[in-house]
């Protein structure tokens, strides 16, 4: 249902005290409750049928205001990162965490604007710190950032083909690159924010998790050879699975740079680094974003890190210290790779806890002078 703001702001009124009475008296016998010795069949006077359109009215309106709030939030935005080697011999994680993307790239965009990025490296740290490196300019140095109100379904969909198109270039770009050997590779996650928009980009099995109201919704999908689409995939282009990995090296489907198993270049290869795009407008119900390598979701479930973050934000509020009681929390459960994690709160830091409104501002109703008398009478009994 799309309401406009005006819808409100025009009438911004309570509804009369006769009208508030429809909503909170018991509907009299006459409505035709079975308890009340009502008739089969008998008609509903037309009194009755107005009492009901009000009530009817009332509500409408009040599902637009519910509506109407909703497009009323904005972000407030700040994040928290930690990572830790682990247990493996070197790192190879990198990530980036950019709060006020606008100030960042010195141009006027909507705000909040920001941008987030995971990268697990494999065959050594290069590609990682590569893709890290090279991360903005591969991202935004063609993008034109819109003010609020130039968001729209067409540069929405701008945007996805060319966070797409970036993520394409990063491992092109891995290729031409000597520094990186073709053995090397990594996988990739970003988070790009404007205004209330949120869009996730992923290749490979970093994951992005959104809480809703305390619900862990997934924003990404991890691209293993466990997960049936990929695997049906892979062994349609002629990959094979071995034990959880792909043609018995990688445990991902998909991944920037590991060139020795994508060329020569143009030919379908099981191996790519197409990314899978979500997009979510977020509401007042989205409290903070989770990002992680895989070190994170080998030894916990996306339900289990939300719930260890809900529970820190409401001690200390503290998004850094969350991500670090994350990785702690991976560590004592014994994961075996390398850790990284970036938490985004999405909310305001005096957010109390979400309850149902107990005033709502509705839109009059307006009846004739007969016809509150008659409403009057039927609510008196008489």
């Amino acid at each position: 249902m799309m309401v406009s703001e005006t819808m409100f702001t025009e009438a911004d009124v309570i509804c009369p005290a006769t009208l508030q009475q429809v909503l909170d008296v018991q509907r009299p016998a006459v409505f035709g409750d079975a308890g009340a010795g009502a008739v089969a069949g008998e008609s509903v006077p037309a009194d009755i049928s107005r009492i009901e359109s009000v009530v009817n009215c009332l509500q409408t309106v009040n599902d637009a205001a519910v509506v109407s709030d909703v497009v009323k939030f904005v972000p407030r935005i700040r994040s928290g990162s930690y990572d830790n080697m682990g247990s493996r011999p070197s790192m190879e994680d990198e990530h980036i965490t950019v709060d006020d993307l606008s100030a960042h790239l010195g141009s006027e965009c909507c705000t909040p604007s920001a941008f987030y990025a995971v990268f697990d490296g494999h065959g050594g740290p290069e590609a990682a710190a590569y893709v890290k490196r090279n991360a903005m300019k591969l991202f935004f140095e063609d993008t034109v950032l819109p003010e609020t109100s130039a968001i729209d379904d067409i540069f929405l969909k701008e945007l996805e083909s060319y966070h797409r198109k970036a993520f394409l270039l990063a491992d092109l770009a891995l290729k031409g690159d000597c520094s990186v050997s073709n053995s090397c590779g990594t996988t990739a996650l970003t988070a790009l924010i404007l205004g209330r928009h949120l869009l996730v980009a992923n290749v490979g099995d970093c994951r992005a998790v959104l809480c809703r109201k305390g619900v862990a919704v997934e924003m990404s999908q991890d691209h293993r050879p466990s997960f049936l689409p990929e695997r049906i995939r892979v062994e349609e282009l002629g990959g094979r699975i071995n034990d959880g990995y792909l043609n018995d090296c990688l445990s991902v489907t998909r991944a920037l740079g590991d060139w020795d198993l994508k060329l020569p270049v143009g030919s379908a290869k099981p191996l790519i680094a197409d990314p899978d795009v979500k997009q979510v407008i977020l509401t007042e119900d989205d409290e903070f974003l989770i990002i992680g390598c895989d070190g994170i979701w080998d030894v916990m479930t996306s339900q289990y890190a939300v719930s260890l973050v809900r529970q820190g934000l409401r001690r200390h509020s503290d998004p850094y210290q969350c991500a670090r009681e994350l990785v702690m929390e991976a560590l004592r459960l014994n994961t075996s790779d390398n850790l990284t994690v970036i938490v985004i709160c999405l909310s305001s830091l005096d957010r109390p806890e979400s309850f149902p409104s107990q005033r709502r501002r509705f839109r009059c109703c307006s009846l004739s002078e007969e016809a509150r008398n008659k409403l009057k009478s039927l609510l008196e009994g008489n």
